[in-house]
Formats: structure tokens, sequence, C-alpha cells
């Protein structure tokens, strides 16, 4: 997979799928929707007429074979031709063999300004350590959790009154700006992805 400035993406949704309702209102061509789970996103994608890919864990045995999932979901992206992956609230953790294939070209959100913050329960953390801003960060996915080249961030401060709730609500608007801006950076070959040192 070597692709300097991609045209097909494909996005990977869990839930309510707001990072790919942005990505639709701001035109960006998404060629394709995974999901690991029927989701509100999944409908979305058959509404508006994109073609969709259900590959629900469930069917890859009691004990979850990752490699077997991960081969299955490399099968629908060679079919779809697909060049860019963007993660939009997945979650389901991919085997290695996607990050081999796509190397430099999966992209992902997390709610905090990366390196700070890994993890799921990064707002949390932000809260706890008594930090005065966070925010989200677009990154190139690796095979390592919320690591890999940072693309773009935007802060978000900390108020004296928030709530993992709140802060965390206030963070997604930010991401919902950011996530579909970097994406057609990309697509206009404004943003060039760094590729990784063979």
């Amino acid at each position: 997979m070597n692709t300097k400035t991609p045209k097909n993406i494909a996005v990977f949704v869990s839930g309510t799928g707001s990072n790919f309702e942005a990505m639709l209102d701001k035109h960006i061509p998404v060629k394709l929707v995974v999901a690991d789970r029927p989701c509100k996103a999944l409908d979305r994608a058959k509404e508006v007429g994109i073609p969709t890919e259900l590959i629900e864990r469930k069917n890859f045995g009691v004990t979850f074979d990752r490699g077997l999932y991960t081969q299955k979901i490399l099968e629908v992206l060679r079919t779809n031709d697909i060049h860019l992956v963007a993660m939009a609230g997945f979650m389901t953790i991919l085997g290695e063999s996607l990050f081999t294939e796509y190397d430099g070209f999966i992209l992902n959100t997390h709610p905090s300004l990366l390196p700070l913050f890994k993890g799921d329960h990064a707002v949390r953390d932000a809260l706890g350590a008594g930090a005065k801003e966070t925010g989200c960060t677009i990154h190139i996915a690796t095979a390592r959790l919320d690591d890999g080249p940072i693309l773009a961030q935007r802060s978000v401060p900390i108020l004296p009154n928030d709530t993992t709730e709140t802060l965390h609500e206030r963070i997604k608007i930010e991401e919902r700006a950011l996530y579909p801006e970097v994406l057609k950076n990309i697509l206009s070959g404004n943003l060039v992805l760094p590729q990784p040192v063979v």
C-alpha cells in the first residue's frame, strides 16, 4: 500500500458516528463504512448511500480470533480499493497485519493532546492530573495504542467546574471540526502523510 495522495477513504465506526456525521457535513467523500457491531453510524451510511460492511466480533470465535478478524478487514479494504482508513470510535483493537499493510495510512482521533493522557480514560485522567487544558489529537495510528505521528491538535481549556462529561463534550466539538479538516487537507494534497522509514 503506497499512495502519496490517498483518495478512497473507509471510516471505521462502532457507535453513534458523530465524527462520521461531521465528515458528511463537510462533504468528505467516504467510499466505505466498516462497523464491528450494528450501530447508528452504519444505519446513517446506508441512508446516504455509502457502501457498508458489518464485520461482527461475535462471528470470530468464542475467544475472538483477532488475526482472523483483521484478515477479514483487510480483504474488505482490498476489495474496495481503500487507500486511507479513518478510525472514528471503532471499539475493536485490530491485529498488526493491518498496520503493516496500511502503514502510515490509518488515522485515529484521541481526546487529549498526545503524548499526554493516552488510553481509554484520557479525559478523566486530564481532570485528575489538575491540567489547565487538554484537547484532541488526530494522528497516524500504529499497532501501539495512541501512538504514531501527530497530524493536528486543538486545545480545550479545563474549566473549574468541569466534569468528565462536560469536558468530553467540549473536546468532541473540536474533534468534529478538526477531523474533517485534516481529511480535506490530505485529499487535496495540502497535507502529505509522513511515511515510515523503511
